[in-house]
């Protein structure tokens, strides 16, 4: 019964995780289209985010903190960089233009992307005779399939118009209002989230080979977000004129900047750490999807956003494409392990007889 309720533990943290995104990011889309910058934004996220995780690492890894060399720091700049910063802007400027539940549908490509770079830099295998090996091959044809039917087919609505006057329902941005939804801003938007959707992507690797340099968890994460706090505070004071932008003036923005920064960024990381750390990786993934799900009741039910159906149909073929990826992943990590246990035993036994 314990085992169980360890397993359902990791179930709740994740679903919980996932409700916390997609709040979060409603929250995001909504003080974006009220004014707010994103640049801005990011930076004040990043900032909430780095005093809470600095005291978690300084306390958990005080003792364990390896040396931090001229190497490692490069390693935790540019993750900073490709990972959080670029990463975030790009997101959010996808989602300012689209619909939430539409931004989610790119995130879950960033398996795939991670799929295809370490396959390139030889960190992973593909065999195409095998069960596995197929349903990696299908996962990622199908997953790219539903991208560009995101892209380039937006398709009818498939529900009613919300009840609210245009002039509130366009989004305030340094693009004129007549772009505001028309198919080179979807496009445009599309773009941004596939090339956010690549930085993610880009940044698993990358933290991968950080993980082994550098093994000392928090304080890599608090380093990293307070890297990307300066790297988006540097890109804020370059391009956003004027020190007013700074100040927030309504609750929904100050509740946005504490919640994204101590929730999102914050407790997020640790449940996530903590699930990959019970179940492994794959479970951890396997959750992704249910961010866009659970979006797309709130923006449907709470927000009356209007529904494409280019946007369902794409969303399935990116979720069903992941799960055959993850599926390929999981069965070939269970056939390495078998092999491997095979191999140490048959190793025990030549010992023993070796011993005789």
């Amino acid at each position: 019964m314990a085992c169980n309720w360890s397993e359902w533990r990791s179930v709740f943290a994740m679903l919980a995780v996932d409700v916390m995104l997609a709040v979060m990011n409603t929250m995001v889309k909504k003080v974006m289209e009220e004014g707010m910058n994103r640049l801005i934004l990011i930076t004040l996220r990043q900032l909430i985010a780095t005093l809470f995780m600095a005291p978690i690492a300084y306390f958990r890894e005080r003792k364990t903190r390896p040396k931090l060399t001229v190497e490692i720091f490069a390693y935790i700049f540019f993750s900073a960089l490709i990972g959080v910063s670029l990463m975030q802007f790009l997101f959010f400027l996808g989602l300012h233009y689209t619909s939430a539940t539409f931004a989610y549908a790119f995130l879950n490509v960033s398996p795939v992307f991670t799929f295809l770079i370490s396959l390139a830099l030889r960190m992973e295998s593909l065999n195409p005779k095998t069960k596995e090996g197929i349903a990696k091959a299908i996962g990622a044809t199908v997953c790219f399939t539903g991208v560009i039917v995101l892209m380039f087919y937006k398709g009818v609505a498939l529900n009613q118009a919300p009840h609210r006057s245009m002039a509130s329902a366009q989004p305030q941005s340094p693009l004129p209002p007549a772009m505001s939804y028309t198919s080179s801003t979807w496009l445009m938007a599309s773009l941004a989230l596939l090339a956010g959707s690549f930085c993610l992507s880009s940044w698993f690797p990358l933290q991968s080979k950080l993980g082994e340099k550098y093994p000392a968890l928090y304080s890599c994460t608090a380093l990293m977000f307070f890297l990307s706090f300066l790297q988006t505070a540097a890109m804020s004071l370059a391009t956003v004129r004027g020190h007013s932008v700074w100040f927030l003036r309504k609750k929904l923005e100050i509740a946005t900047v504490i919640f994204s920064g101590f929730v999102g960024s914050g407790l997020g990381f640790l449940a996530m750490s903590w699930c990959v750390e019970q179940r492994g990786p794959v479970f951890t993934a396997s959750f992704m999807p249910f961010v866009q799900i659970f979006g797309a009741g709130i923006e449907f039910t709470i927000l009356d956003e209007q529904v494409y159906l280019g946007s369902v149909l794409g969303s399935v073929l990116v979720i069903a494409g992941l799960y055959s990826l993850l599926w390929g992943k999981n069965k070939e990590a269970r056939s390495c392990a078998a092999k491997a246990a095979e191999g140490n035993g048959e190793n025990q036994v030549q010992a023993q007889l070796r011993s005789l």
